[in-house]
């Protein structure tokens, strides 16, 4: 595996990791709404702490889903969709294969079921 390939692997994990938590899909949808928006605010719309949500904000931030960046005292977070749109063209891409791969097996077993049954179409 080259290292395009393993790095391109890795971010592809960081998101699908980060998108396994519902909370954290979650704030990633609040974001996408509302805009730059702070923990503290995400936090009075969601049944867990502030701290929590911050914890939530720096795993999506590792995986590259969001941002945080100083406003006054304040840090907002806004949602950067790059990472995510990688990930969709990575499983759109292994959509693609299985779909190719679902395709031939239905060829193969069409023409068996020919062979089998001379006379039929």
């Amino acid at each position: 595996m080259t290292d395009i390939h393993r790095d391109a692997g890795e971010a592809v994990d960081s998101v699908l990791v980060a998108l396994a938590d519902p909370t954290r899909r979650q704030l990633l949808e609040l974001l996408a709404a509302q805009g730059e928006i702070t923990a503290t605010t995400l936090a009075a719309q969601l049944p867990v702490s502030r701290q929590a949500v911050v914890k939530h904000l720096a795993v999506l931030d590792a995986a590259g889903l969001v941002s945080g960046g100083r406003v006054g005292r304040e840090v907002r977070y806004a949602v950067r969709p790059a990472a995510l749109d990688a990930t969709a063209r990575w499983m759109a891409a292994l959509a693609v294969d299985w779909d190719r791969r679902l395709a031939n097996i239905k060829r193969v077993a069409e023409a068996g079921e020919r062979e089998e049954r001379p006379g039929r179409t």
